[in-house]
């Protein structure tokens, strides 16, 4: 009877931690960026920036996107968050947000950053923390 105890007890614990794995390995971070690589700067606004520069849980770069909204009179943040919640993004980073696009981000359950510095640097610091 303790044996089958102890092991119900340890697989109730053991599947939160393959949850969270599984979860991880799925995990997409955007980083506003100045350009099209790796080494660019972290862009300063989140909505506005010029490219979305997509990173897979290895932190290896998958996928480079122009940002359609750079160049939106108004609505850039709400647009923008929707733009990458369509493309199952976790975690946006950037040098800074707007209220409306925190908000809007909040509702898709991605989760944002502020980062100065290199694009490289702030996918490490996220990789890091996750």
């Amino acid at each position: 009877m303790k044996r089958i105890v102890f092991i119900s007890l340890a697989i109730l614990l053991l599947c939160p931690v393959m949850v969270n794995a599984g979860e991880l390995e799925k995990m997409k971070i955007a980083v506003a960026a100045s350009s099209k690589t790796a080494k660019a700067s972290v862009s300063n606004m989140a909505a506005k920036c010029p490219y979305y520069l997509i990173f897979n849980n290895k932190g290896e770069l998958i996928e480079v996107i122009d940002n359609p909204y750079r160049d939106a009179s108004g609505g850039a943040g709400p647009s923008a968050a929707n733009f990458l919640a369509q493309r199952d993004i976790d975690i946006i980073v950037a040098g800074s947000f707007g209220s409306k696009m925190i908000n809007t981000l909040k509702n898709k359950g991605i989760t944002h950053s502020e980062f100065k510095g290199r694009v490289d640097d702030a996918v490490k610091r996220v990789l890091k923390l996750n």
